[in-house]
């Protein structure tokens, strides 16, 4: 199968999952007070359907070279993404309550309505989330063959950041204003710092150029990087002065090594079979590797090649509650630090949001690691 036709089925399979949602939630409200006046019901088809297409054509309008159009429709449709899933939630929360209308007797439109209202002040509550800025969290871990000399040594990861219409050069530039106050020795980009065209990233290079280290920037590709085109991506990554580890490693200082790979989740998608965890890590010098891999999958055969820090991103651990359930159907490991015999493992929740600037119980975040020598340890905020 093509690339074009697989990403064909994939947006077809995304698209009909999103319109059964909408179904649902427009069969559960159908009977409310406030739709029982005239026309009420035809207009509520049409403000759904309005917004179920929404997010596409807003994509469709930013091709067509309207951004202004496609701005507002996508913020429309992404902020609705969230809002309908909560609605689902709430409704079918009060159907397992219920027996899908079994027991609800008279009161059970009253009751789907106080579920729809519990829904929005949720919304409402993720949306204020979402807009606030990532904290900054500090973990510690110690690396077998890390050198004495380097104990101490600080590394910044970001992920996600999904840089876009959504999220533009004035939050791109509050998160590198960040990072400097930081003072890293070391800053690792893993994945998604792109969300949809690459285009919309390119103005901001003047500003990615400030994120600066002693010992460099290094990034690796996220599935979002594989969307908005592989090959324009990963030039704008280098344009903007990173190191870009595709399936390769290198040595930052004498006992350090960083290793990356594309992104698993897309070779998955686009039936690319290679091996880039083997590539990446064949031949690297002694010491300490900190390897960086959007999807936290594979997590086993790193730490048996000898990885002792892993840096993931890609899950942003179910972002609203509680989608998280969801995402562990496909990723068994979704959120903060975990060890993996020898290894430590990290999966960012994201700096930044995908789709809806929002977050529910689950805020974005910078991680400041503190790398210290000795015996693998690990603690943190």
């Amino acid at each position: 199968m093509s690339e074009t036709a697989r990403m064909a089925l994939f947006m077809s399979i995304i698209l009909t999952i999103w319109g059964l949602m909408h179904v649902y939630v427009a069969h559960r409200l159908w009977r409310l007070p406030a739709l029982a006046a005239p026309h009420a019901h035809l207009l509520f088809v049409v403000a759904l359907s309005v917004m179920w297409a929404s997010y596409p054509l807003g994509r469709v309008f930013d091709r067509l070279g309207l951004p202004s159009v496609s701005y507002i429709l996508e913020l429309a449709g992404a902020t609705w993404m969230g809002v309908v899933f909560l609605l689902l939630v709430s409704l079918l929360a009060l159907d397992l309550l219920t027996g899908f209308g079994t027991w609800g007797g008279p009161r059970l439109p009253a009751m789907r309505a106080a579920a729809a209202g519990v829904a929005l002040l949720l919304s409402l509550f993720g949306i204020t989330q979402g807009v606030r800025a990532p904290v900054v969290r500090e973990l510690e871990v110690r690396l077998a063959g890390l050198p004495a000399d380097a104990d101490g040594l600080r590394v910044v990861q970001l992920s996600d950041v999904h840089l876009g219409p959504l999220l533009g050069e004035g939050w791109l530039g509050r998160i590198v204003e960040t990072v400097a106050k930081i003072h890293p020795d070391l800053v690792l980009v893993t994945g998604d710092l792109v969300d949809s065209d690459s285009a919309h990233v390119e103005v901001m290079l003047p500003t990615l150029r400030r994120l600066r280290a002693p010992l460099g920037v290094f990034a690796v590709t996220g599935n979002h990087e594989f969307y908005a085109g592989l090959d324009r991506s990963v030039k704008l990554l280098q344009d903007s002065g990173f190191g870009v580890l595709r399936d390769r490693h290198v040595e930052v200082r004498p006992g350090l090594v960083l290793a990356g790979i594309d992104d698993l989740t897309a070779r998955r998608q686009f039936g690319l079979r290679d091996d880039g965890l083997s590539a990446a890590l064949s031949g690297r010098p002694a010491g300490a590797t900190i390897l960086l891999s959007h999807t936290p999958w594979q997590t086993d055969r790193a730490a048996e090649m000898g990885v002792g820090l892993m840096l993931s991103g890609h899950t942003h651990d179910g972002q609203i509650w509680p989608f998280g359930y969801l995402v562990r159907l496909q990723y068994r490991l979704i959120g903060g630090p975990y060890r993996i015999g020898p290894m430590q493992l990290l999966v960012s929740r994201g700096t930044g949001t995908w789709g809806p600037r929002m977050r529910l119980w689950r805020p974005g975040e910078i991680w400041v690691i503190t790398l210290r020598s000795g015996t693998p340890t690990i603690s943190g905020t």
